[in-house]
């Protein structure tokens, strides 16, 4: 496969060209299909969500033009990914309400709500890439669970408290910037 910049896929995306959409499904779709395949679903739940993620995507460009700050393959694979973790909590909180019962929510409701966790993970994801890379070294061992121990051998910092702090620092730093972009009091 020929890398691609991520404008040559939006561009298609917008246009609705046959022949990229073509490629993002022989591209991109297997590796939606292995994660869902492993976690639980089927061919079909992995064509549902990849056919999701195109119509969310499609929808948003026709509203505004935005720029992914990953690769157009991460993103896609990541905003995948969300929604069928998402799909399995729905079906996991359906199975444990009271009488049976099940909350239905409309699919435009449900549309805009993922489509508003896109934005919002989005901009988590340009905020974090601004940070130190430093930052971004121990924030990521951090989400990984990684003991302030392992992460205090490994990056050299003298005690596990001074990893605590540094955590402290860093998601503090993360939080501002996000809480400082417009996009996020909108």
């Amino acid at each position: 496969m020929q890398k691609k910049d991520n404008s040559y896929y939006i561009d298609g995306i917008a246009s609705g060209d046959a022949k990229i959409l073509s490629e993002i499904y022989k591209d991109f779709l297997p590796n939606v299909r292995r994660f869902v395949l492993r976690e639980k679903g089927s061919e079909t739940d992995a064509d549902d969500v990849f056919n999701q993620v195109l119509m969310q995507l499609y929808a948003r460009l026709k509203v505004k033009k935005f720029e992914i700050q990953s690769t157009f393959e991460g993103y896609l694979f990541t905003a995948c990914k969300n929604i069928w973790r998402r799909e399995l909590n729905k079906k996991s909180r359906e199975r444990v309400t009271k009488q049976g019962y099940a909350e239905h929510r409309g699919e435009a409701s449900d549309f805009s709500r993922r489509n508003l966790e896109q934005e919002m993970w989005e901009l988590y994801e340009e905020k974090f890439a601004e940070l130190s890379d430093n930052c971004k070294e121990v924030l990521q061992l951090h989400l990984k669970k990684v003991s302030g121990k392992e992460i205090m051998e490994q990056l050299g910092y003298a005690s596990e408290v001074t990893v605590r702090q540094r955590i402290f620092k860093c998601k503090s730093s993360l939080i501002k910037k996000i809480k400082s972009d417009k996009r996020f009091s909108s």
